[in-house]
C-alpha cells in the first residue's frame, strides 16, 4: 500500500463511514443517488494559501473555512448540505500531520452541518497548500434554489450577520490594521478564519426571499450581481449596514466615515446572506431569524433601472467605491 492510500484509510475513508455509496473509498467513483422528491444543487469552491488564507493558518481551520465557503452558497440558495467531494494539494515537504489536523477539520464541520464525504483525490504538489470542495446539496422547495434573478421592484435588501469583520480580521492578521482591543483584535480574526455559515436560515430563504445570494466578494459587488441578473437596480444605504462592535469602532476613528462603510461593504469574505424578499415577508423573517439564532438587516430596496447605488448618511451617492474582490 503507497503512503497515499495509507493517508485516505487513515484520515478520509472515516469521513466518509457513515455513506455507503462512498463505497469506503476505495474506488474510483462513489455512487450518487439522490433520495425520491429531493431537487439537489451543486457549487465548488477552492482555496490557496496566500490568496484565501496566510500560511500560518492551522490546517483544521482552513478545512473547516473551505468547508464553510461551499455551505454559504448551498444555505443562500435555500438548501441544505448532503455530500461533498474534496481534492486536496499538499505541498512537497510539509509534515503529513497536518493532513490529519484537516482531516480532523473537517469531520467537526460534517458532524455539525450533516454532509458526509463521497471520495475526492490529493496531490503533492510543488506550490502552495490548496484544497478544493465539491458539495451537493437539497433544495428545501419543490421548484429549485432561489437564485440571483427573482427580485422584482419594490422589494427589500436584507443581509444576514454583520459586515466586514472578516475584511478587518484580515488586516489584523496581516498586521496592517492598528487601534483595537485584544477581545476585538480576537473576534475579528476568528471572524476572517472561520466564516459562520447562515445554514439554520436556509428554509427560511427558501420560503421568502425572490432572490439571494451569499457574502463573498463584498456586499457591494454581490449585491450588483444580484440587481443585474434579476434586470433592475438596488440602492444600499451605509448608515444601515449590520457592525459589530469591533467594526463599529473601526469606523468611528476614521477620519472619513463614509470611506470606512464602503471598505466595509466592499472587503468580502463576509459569507453571510443577501437576499430580496417583500415587504410583508418582514415579519415572518424577523421571527425565523430570531428562531435560527441569527440577526437579519434591512439595508436598501430593488428599484427601477441599473446598477446599485451606495447612499451616504444625506442621500448621496458614494462613488469612490473598491470593486471589491476580482478572482482574476
Amino acid at each position: 500500500m503507497t503512503q497515499e492510500f495509507e493517508l485516505i484509510a487513515r484520515y478520509f475513508a472515516p469521513l466518509a463511514a457513515s455513506a455507503p455509496d462512498a463505497l469506503g473509498l476505495r474506488d474510483d467513483v462513489a455512487r450518487l443517488r439522490p433520495p425520491a422528491g429531493e431537487n439537489w444543487i451543486v457549487t465548488k469552491d477552492a482555496l490557496t494559501e496566500g490568496v484565501h488564507f496566510l500560511a500560518s493558518d492551522p490546517p483544521d481551520l482552513v478545512a473547516r473555512k473551505l468547508f464553510r465557503v461551499n455551505l454559504s452558497d448551498i444555505a443562500a440558495k435555500g438548501a441544505v448540505a448532503r455530500h461533498y467531494l474534496l481534492a486536496l494539494f499538499w505541498p512537497r515537504g510539509r509534515a503529513v500531520a497536518g493532513i490529519g489536523s484537516f482531516a480532523a477539520g473537517l469531520a467537526m464541520d460534517q458532524a455539525e452541518f450533516g454532509a458526509t464525504l463521497l471520495g475526492g483525490d490529493s496531490v503533492a504538489i510543488r506550490g502552495p497548500f490548496s484544497a478544493s470542495l465539491t458539495l451537493f446539496g437539497a433544495c428545501l422547495r419543490p421548484e429549485g434554489p432561489v437564485t440571483r434573478a427573482g427580485a422584482r421592484v419594490g422589494d427589500l435588501l436584507y443581509v444576514t450577520g454583520t459586515i466586514g469583520d472578516a475584511f478587518l480580521g484580515l488586516q489584523i492578521a496581516r498586521g496592517e490594521a492598528d487601534g483595537f482591543s485584544r477581545d476585538d483584535a480576537d473576534y475579528l480574526l476568528a471572524r476572517y478564519q472561520l466564516p459562520l455559515p447562515r445554514a439554520a436560515f436556509a428554509s427560511a430563504i427558501a420560503r421568502w426571499a425572490k432572490a439571494s445570494l451569499d457574502i463573498s466578494d463584498g456586499l457591494l459587488q454581490d449585491c450588483g450581481h444580484l440587481a443585474r441578473e434579476s434586470g433592475l437596480g438596488a440602492e444600499i444605504h451605509a448608515e444601515w449596514l449590520p457592525l459589530s462592535a469591533a467594526a463599529a469602532s473601526f469606523v468611528a476613528r476614521a477620519p472619513d466615515r463614509s470611506a470606512a462603510l464602503a471598505a466595509l461593504a466592499s472587503g468580502g469574505d463576509d459569507y453571510e446572506i443577501a437576499f430580496a424578499a417583500p415587504r410583508e415577508a418582514e415579519p415572518s423573517l424577523i421571527e425565523a431569524a430570531r428562531a435560527a439564532g441569527i440577526t437579519i438587516t434591512r439595508i436598501g430596496r430593488c428599484v427601477l433601472g441599473a446598477g446599485l447605488r451606495f447612499i451616504d448618511r444625506d442621500g448621496k451617492e458614494i462613488t469612490s467605491l473598491n470593486p471589491g474582490f476580482q478572482h482574476f
